[in-house]
């Protein structure tokens, strides 16, 4: 069951339920870091399975594994959707010691970085540079760019 989340223009969606973790704390972070990111629009985030996100990656990027955060970059005028796996946050953060919590809210920000444009893939840092101070702004524990040590995509 959905247990939507709506602050002003954001809706966030919990399909997979993280202990410690309401929908309303991820709507409330996520505003602020859309205004720090300076992404413009409506961003809708989906809290999933890792079977979904698994889903998603597969038939929007041709990869058929699970991962983490998938962001969707709209053109109909809002910023787009973040879709994330609870279950891979929350193992993340047992294996990097900070809370479910946390780890959820990094994703939010990584995937926010992606809708305005950015891609650690090809940028030559400056995802990675943003994402650090973003996080370190945010009151974050390590950002995802900064710890996996290499460029990933999402």
């Amino acid at each position: 069951m959905a247990l939507p989340f709506i602050l002003g223009w954001r809706l966030v969606i919990v399909h997979s339920k993280v202990q410690g973790v309401s929908a309303r704390a991820l709507g409330q972070f996520a505003a602020r870091a859309q205004r720090a990111a300076g992404v413009r629009g409506e961003v809708d985030v989906l809290v999933t399975s890792s079977a979904e996100l698994r889903r998603l990656n597969r038939r929007f990027r041709g990869k058929n594994a699970a991962t983490d955060v998938l962001s969707f970059p709209s053109a109909d005028g809002t910023a787009g959707d973040i879709a994330i796996a609870a279950e891979v946050g929350v193992r993340n953060a047992l294996r990097l010691g900070h809370s479910a919590a946390h780890e959820l809210k990094i994703l939010i920000l990584h995937g926010l970085l992606h809708l305005a444009g950015y891609d650690h893939e090809t940028d030559g840092g400056k995802m990675a540079r943003k994402e650090a101070r973003l996080r370190r702004a945010l009151g974050l524990p390590v950002a995802l760019i900064e710890r996996t040590g290499k460029r990933r995509r999402s």
